[in-house]
């Protein structure tokens, strides 16, 4: 009996990647680019290069004219440094809404829940999204999940998001780079396609 040829990790990329495509709608979602997170509070950090790559993509649906929607937390919590009256609650300069953006404010970490996302997008006529912003594991994570399992095609830039180091429940602490890894990968194939900017911006460029 013949074995099957099993093809090397690269020659599997490669076949997967004839498949891949950004829709020529497909709307771009900024989570929580905010001055907050630069905060020497949240600690070590991974991948300083996200701001540059979501404004590369930015930058790019921008000059495309693709939709695109902004998404800001507003803390219930009265400590938190996106608390309303906060200084970190403002976004990132070069994150900020311009030419009539849609702006959206959350309180909890889905970009879903209590917003008008769905219904903006719906609304749109839109079927797949393209997001980036803070954290991997949180509000990036939770909206994306959200957003496969209400039927939107999903693509997280893996270098458009980061998050910081944290402490597992026998406080021994997890690199942020390792926290950062293993939520791409839980989200790749179940809930979306994990690309990195410059492919997403080469998929683009072909629709």
């Amino acid at each position: 009996m013949r074995k099957q040829a099993v093809l090397p990790e690269t020659a599997l990329f490669d076949k997967r990647r004839e498949t891949l495509s950004v829709d020529r709608d497909a709307v771009l979602l900024l989570i929580d680019v905010q001055d907050g997170f630069k905060d020497p509070k949240w600690g070590r950090r991974n991948n300083p290069c996200a701001e540059a790559k979501i404004a590369q993509v930015l930058n790019t649906w921008r000059v495309s004219g693709r939709p695109i929607i902004h998404v800001q937390h507003v803390s219930q919590e009265h400590a938190s440094v996106f608390a309303p009256e906060s200084p970190g609650i403002a976004l990132q300069e070069f994150a900020r809404p311009a030419n009539g953006e849609l702006l959206l404010q959350k309180r909890v970490n889905s970009a879903f829940i209590g917003t008008e996302l769905d219904r903006s997008l719906k609304e749109r006529g839109a079927t797949a999204l393209v997001v980036v912003g803070f954290t991997t594991d949180h509000c990036v994570s939770s909206t994306v999940r959200m957003a496969g399992n209400l039927g939107y095609r999903t693509i997280v830039v893996a270098d458009g998001t980061a998050t910081f180091e944290r402490r597992s429940v026998d406080n021994k602490p997890v690199g942020p780079e390792i926290i950062h890894q293993v939520h791409l990968l839980s989200l790749q194939g179940e809930f979306a396609e994990v690309l990195d900017a410059d492919m997403v911006l080469s998929l683009s460029e072909k629709e």
